[in-house]
């Protein structure tokens, strides 16, 4: 346990510095004192959950990457300058167009769904790459083409985090509050979304994304997940390859026999 906190602790240190933060910056982002900070950097204190999933949001990437730093990814957007080296090992350019299909494929799932007492973002990690994969199934083409990396709880979109970032306050509200007593993030949608992006195909495979998994928790839809070929034959944190959609089993396949 101890040889834990010092790595994490040592991380904490790492991302602090990077981000030109003092201990006392860190300490009232995070609404603590300083001398938390300091016993976490140094190894001395256990880090809890909650405080992984604050500091973790503070420096928007997952808490996977807190704990294991090979596992961050770097993510670009299209209207976004080209970034100074990174050590991230993983670059990911979104070009523009997939950034707002992504914003608008969100935004419509947001207007559906996202009031639902169950939709938190686990949940929509998950739609979303059932939308994707299932579209790249029976298409072979893509809609929002986002990058999926194998995690614990299932397939996560790598984009995610940087793309809400991006919206929030103009397109969404973000929401923090407790789902039978567990910490969740929700959003909400500011807006209608531009359906005019959507073809009546991609619309119809989101229809039907939501219908299957719409009324699933967060521990059920991860559950669901890790059936899927694709996710069962990626290695931990490593990205989830579209052409593996190919080998599905039922019930996961979405191609009928004719096809």
């Amino acid at each position: 346990m101890d040889t834990f906190n010092k790595r994490v602790g040592k991380r904490i240190k790492e991302l602090r510095e990077k981000h030109n933060l003092t201990q006392e910056n860190l300490a009232n982002k995070l609404g603590v004192n300083r001398s938390l900070i300091t016993n976490l950097e140094n190894g001395n204190r256990k880090i809890t959950a909650e405080e992984m999933q604050k500091i973790a949001q503070l420096f928007n990437i997952s808490v996977d990457a807190l704990l294991n730093p090979e596992t961050e990814i770097s993510v670009m957007l299209g209207n976004q300058e080209k970034p100074e080296e990174s050590k991230s090992p993983i670059r990911i350019s979104v070009p523009q167009k997939n950034v707002k299909k992504f914003k608008e494929v969100l935004l419509y799932l947001l207007n559906r769904i996202g009031s639902k007492p169950n939709v938190g973002e686990t949940v929509l990690y998950k739609i979303l790459y059932f939308i994707d994969f299932d579209f790249y199934e029976k298409y072979e083409e893509q809609i929002i083409g986002a990058t999926y990396q194998k995690n614990n709880y299932g397939p996560t979109p790598k984009e995610f985090a940087k793309i809400v970032s991006d919206m929030e306050g103009k397109d969404l509200r973000k929401i923090k509050d407790e789902y039978f007593q567990y910490p969740r993030t929700k959003y909400l949608p500011l807006r209608e979304p531009d359906l005019s992006i959507l073809t009546a195909r991609e619309l119809e495979i989101i229809e039907q994304v939501i219908a299957r998994l719409g009324n699933m928790n967060a521990s059920q839809i991860s559950e669901y997940s890790h059936g899927d070929v694709p996710w069962l034959t990626t290695d931990d944190k490593k990205i989830i390859d579209y052409e593996k959609v190919f080998y599905r089993t039922t019930p996961y396949s979405v191609r009928n026999d004719a096809e």
